[in-house]
Order: structure tokens, then sequence, then C-alpha cells
């Protein structure tokens, strides 16, 4: 049957009903029960006798579920009374729009204008959706109500079975697809996240919500069935609100992707428990999204090449549950900084792991503390996991540094420190997004410490990638763990050096955790007095270390190296001045992959403790300076 003609049916059974009114001068004393299934839009007509009146909203259903009914610009939670002053006793409308199509037995107080009802449907919204309408159970009232002709109850029955006996006869009519609709709605009733797709003019609101099950909702929010999908998902929240990050992070996304569709995925009335609680959550959160993204495909053929799932948190494991439960893998999962407390020793079907999509990327940005109680989690979980700063602790979060936040902008952003490194790896992220002509590059390691030593700067064999959006998927067999290093702000990209120094001399020394001072000069600009310490230091050896430089020096012509004091009234330094010879020094650089041999002006330089600066050239020989991998 047609639309129209579905129409038709229901309007003809419904306009054969009398207008009926409440006798009572209190409230409204009929009642009406109605199984309402898988209706977004429902409108109602309601008389209200003159005098204050409570609308019980008492959904039938487990207390935990958090469908929400929206009326006007007020929300009706759960077991929620609203009370209204009409002391007009005009028609009040109602609009309840249903954020999710859980069915459940619906109870109201009050009358039906019946005639009315289809009318009014009809002229404020075009929604197809009205138009199937299930009432699979109508109860007669059980207070007398009048028809504007006289008090006859025995009518009233009469009413009611005409109207349940028409929406009888259109179900029973109804196209084979509008049946098919309703029972895959009926599929999805236990998704409790919801899926908003945000647009790039309102990247702040869940203004529009994709309904797994309920097509025409896709259609509405205008999803764009030919690009790609991204996927936010948030974590752990004691407010039970989004925060600041969401929208930033969307807007970056649509700033880089303009026909992308980015969704943000809501478990907030999930997340914001007892931490416990929440963690163990995620596992139907991922189960959520997985049947959200299996209806996709199945519904419109949409490929899950197109999707990027983007977990924070708590968010990157059920991020990684979704993507082990699809049908087909996803193209991505980026987990942000994945939670640590009761995932560290967690089997990896629980949690975000390498097997979750065709390419799993990590940030592991909070990870100081022992294993199971940092707030990120310290083993590797993808394909590649790169670790900003070590991971353990991200520049710009210290104490010294949360003090001049606070006062400058108060104790308002004081949350935002306690999670200052944790939430970095977003914003790292972020700045991939909004800087993608200079992307910051990690390096493979085997450790922190091999890194610190500089001795990780090669690109050969797949060795250095990019953080971040334009990262090179490099799946190995084993994940590769990166290192970096970052400014304290965005854009966070630094430049990386490792340099290399022999120690000579005529008499055996050796000097622990001794604080230098190198600065570099290029062609394009310079950066000076970059402190560095070495543990030891002894004659007639070799160090290597790391440094970098947070602007781009260009090729490098010449560098100065300071062995600086103990402290400024030092008696040591005061009698006698340590020192070394120093003939050449080496620098690789890890962006450009060049190295450079520098030498002393007078061949030999000799450094001394706390005496001034040892400068050195680049060796005109072409052979030592040459671009190696």
């Amino acid at each position: 049957m047609k639309q129209s003609e579905q129409r038709g049916a229901l309007e003809t059974g419904i306009k054969s009903l009398k207008n009926w009114k409440c006798a009572s001068a209190g409230p409204p004393a009929a009642t009406a029960d109605a199984a309402v299934e898988a209706v977004p839009l429902l409108i109602l007509d309601v008389k209200t006798a003159p005098g204050p009146h409570q609308f019980l909203c008492s959904p039938l259903w487990d207390s935990e579920k958090s469908n929400r009914m929206r009326i006007g610009r007020m929300e009706l939670q759960h077991n929620t009374a609203i009370t209204w002053a009409d002391p007009t006793a005009v028609n009040l409308n109602f609009i309840l729009t249903f954020s999710n199509t859980l069915p459940f037995l619906f109870r109201a107080s009050l009358c039906y204008n019946l005639r009315d009802r289809w009318r009014l449907a009809q002229r404020r919204t075009a929604a197809p959706a009205l138009s199937r309408l299930w009432l699979s159970r109508l109860i007669s009232p059980s207070a007398p109500c009048s028809s504007s002709r006289g008090t006859r109850p025995e009518m009233e029955s009469k009413a009611l079975l005409l109207l349940a006996l028409a929406v009888w006869l259109q179900s029973l009519t109804a196209s084979r697809g509008g049946v098919a609709a309703a029972d895959q709605r009926r599929d999805f009733i236990d998704i409790e996240s919801k899926f908003a797709l945000r647009t790039p003019e309102d990247t702040a609101e869940d203004t529009c919500h994709l309904i797994p099950g309920a097509a025409e909702s896709v259609a509405t929010c205008h999803f764009n069935h030919s690009s790609k999908t991204f996927m936010v998902i948030h974590g752990w929240t004691v407010t039970g609100m989004y925060e600041s990050w969401v929208p930033k992070l969307v807007a970056a996304l649509y700033k880089r992707e303009p026909d992308s569709n980015v969704i943000v995925v809501d478990w907030l009335s999930r997340a914001q428990q007892h931490y416990p609680v929440s963690a163990g959550y995620t596992k139907l959160v991922g189960q959520d999204v997985a049947r959200f993204i299996n209806w996709m495909e199945e519904e419109f053929n949409y490929p899950l090449d197109n999707v990027h799932l983007l977990g924070y948190s708590l968010g990157a494991h059920a991020a990684g549950i979704a993507g082990s439960l699809t049908n087909k893998k996803v193209n991505r999962i980026t987990g942000l900084d994945p939670a640590g407390p009761n995932f560290e020793y967690a089997e990896a079907p629980s949690r975000l792991s390498p097997d979750d999509a065709d390419f799993v990327d990590v940030l592991h940005t909070f990870t100081r503390g022992s294993p199971g109680r940092s707030i990120g989690i310290q083993k590797p979980v993808g394909h590649v996991d790169i670790y900003p700063n070590g991971g353990t602790f991200q520049p710009g979060c210290n104490i010294g540094e949360a003090i001049r936040v606070i006062a400058e902008r108060g104790l308002g952003d004081v949350d935002q420190l306690v999670k200052c490194s944790h939430e970095r790896s977003i914003h790292l992220f972020i700045d991939s997004l909004l800087n993608e002509e200079n992307p910051s590059k990690a390096y493979r390691c085997s450790s922190k410490e091999a890194f610190e030593k500089g001795l990780c700067l090669s690109c050969r064999k797949n060795r250095c990638n990019n953080l971040g959006y334009e990262i090179n998927k490099v799946r190995a067999k084993r994940s590769s763990k990166m290192y970096l290093k970052t400014r304290s702000q965005m854009p966070y990209k630094v430049f990386h050096y490792q340099v290399k120094i022999h120690f000579s001399g005529t008499e055996s020394e050796t000097h622990t955790n001794q604080a230098f001072e190198i600065s570099l000069y290029g062609t394009v600009a310079e950066s000076e007095n970059i402190p560095f310490t070495l543990p030891e230091v002894s004659t007639n050896k070799t160090y290597s270390f790391l440094i970098y430089t947070e602007v781009d020096i260009g090729e490098l012509l010449m560098l100065k190296l300071k062995w600086k004091s103990d402290s400024y009234f030092s008696w040591s330094d005061w009698w006698s001045s340590p020192g070394f010879t120093i003939q050449k020094i080496r620098v690789k650089a890890g962006e450009t992959q060049k190295k450079v041999i520098f030498c002393s002006r007078e061949k030999v330089s000799r450094l001394q403790k706390g005496k001034a600066p040892a400068v050195f050239v680049k060796c005109h020989d072409k052979s030592l300076n040459k671009k190696s991998g």
C-alpha cells in the first residue's frame, strides 16, 4: 500500500471518532495506555481544564534506562513530573521527541482530542514516519469522559475501539518495507549510546542524531555517503558533560576534511559513574558502536574502509571493542592515551589491540606511575605506539606552569591542569590536522633512554613516522614504539638533533651529572643556550645525546658548546678549572636526515668548566658532510 493510502486509512478511522472533552473541572481523569514503538516524533493535542495540571511521564522499563523526552525546550527525564498552569482551558500542544526508539508503555493522564490529532500532526511536520504510528494496545479509560453532546461513557469505549481498529487495519495493509522498518527498529531498542552527526557550522551541539534502525534519520541529518566518517568517542567524565576538547576536535576534523561526517558518540550517562563502573561499560558502548556501524554497512552499503574511530581514554578501549565486533574491519582506530587502570593487564578482547582495525595508532601522553596505576596505559596496544616526551609527562603541565595559569586565568582551569598530560594526546592529534604541512616526526626506538641519547633518529626501513592524522600505516608483526619531543603548546613540532662529542685529554678525569649548553646557528635562524646534562663525562670517551629546537634553523653552519659551572661561587672551580680538548662534533638532523661534522677553528678546542664557550664551524671537507639515513 502506498504511503498516501496508509495515511488515508488511518485518517478515516480517526475522523469517525467523536470529539471528546473531560467532564471534570479538575485535572483530566481519563487515562489511556498505549505502547508506542519506534515513533521518533509524536504530536498530541491535549485539552485541559482550568487550573494547574500535572503531566507525569512514567515509561515502564528498567529504571537504569536513560530514554529522554523533549517537550518544547524542556527535557523530561524518567519519572519526572512537570506542572503547567492553564487558567484559560485552551489546548496545550505537546511535541514529544524521543532521542532513541526504545518502545515503552506510555501512560498520561489526559483526554485526547481525537478529531484534531491527525490534522495537527500533518500540519506540524511532513515526516513520513508519522504515517507509521503503531499502537499495539489501547486500554479503555478508567474515568468517564463526555462528548460535546453529553455524557456517554459507553461511547468512549467504542471510540477507543474504533481507533484501535483503524490502527490495526493500517498495520495489516502496511507495506512490507514499513513492517520491516518497524522490526528493524525493534532490533536496536537496547542501544543506549547516541550518535550525533555534528556540522561544521555547529561543532559544539548535538543537533541531529543518527538512529540505528531509522533510515530516515540518516537522510534527515544529511549524512554524506560518499565521504569518510570520523566517530569520536569520549572518555570518563566527572561532570556528565562533554569536555571542551570535543568541539575543538570536531572543528579540526571538518577543517581538514570538509566533506566528511563527524559523529560524536554520546555515552555520558555511563561515563559519569564511578571509574570501575564506567570502565566496565566500555564493553556495552563498544557493542553499541559496532551495531551502529554494521547497520550502516548493511542498510546503505557504506564501506567500512571509510570509517575512522577516535577514542580518548576509556573511549579508546570502547573503540577497540567496537572494531573487534564489526562484520568487516574498519579502516583505522586512533587511541588517544587509552586508559590504564583496569586495562594494563587485560586481555586483547577487552581493550584496544592491533587486531581491532586495519590500522591502529596510539598516542601515550600520561603513563607516569607503576603499571596499572598510571592514568594512561603503558604497554603498546596498536600497530604504531607513539610516546611524546617519553609518554610519562608533557611540557607545560608542571607545577610551575600550573601556578602561572592559575594566576592568569583563575581557578576555573584547575581541572584542565589535572588532566593536562592525559588530554595532550587529543591536542597533538588536533595539531596534526591543522598543521598538515609540518607534521611532527616520531622515531622508532627500543627504549626512552636510548632515544634520549639520540641513538634513534633514523628513517631507514620505516623507522620514523608522522604523528597524528598523516601517519604512514606501517603494520609490523610487533608493535612499533616510537618517541619524539614536543613544545609545550601548539604548534607542537620541534626539530631533533643527535650530537656526538669525543672528550680528549692528557689526564684521566671523570665528572658526573654535568650541565652544558649548546647553541646552533643556521641559514634561517639560530637557537641558543639549549641546556642538556650528561650523567658522566670522562677522558677519551665519546658521548651521544639528544637536543631539539623549537624553530627551524635551516642548514647548520656553526655551533657553540659551553660547560656550565656548578654555581657562581664554586670553590673547586675557583682554584682549578677542569677541561677537555675537542676536535670535532658530529650532528645528525632527524627531520632532514642530514649529518654534519663541525671542526674547531684551531684544529683542537679547549673546553673548560665555567669558562667561555668553544666555537665549532662546519668542516669544509665535503666527504665528512653527507646526507645519510
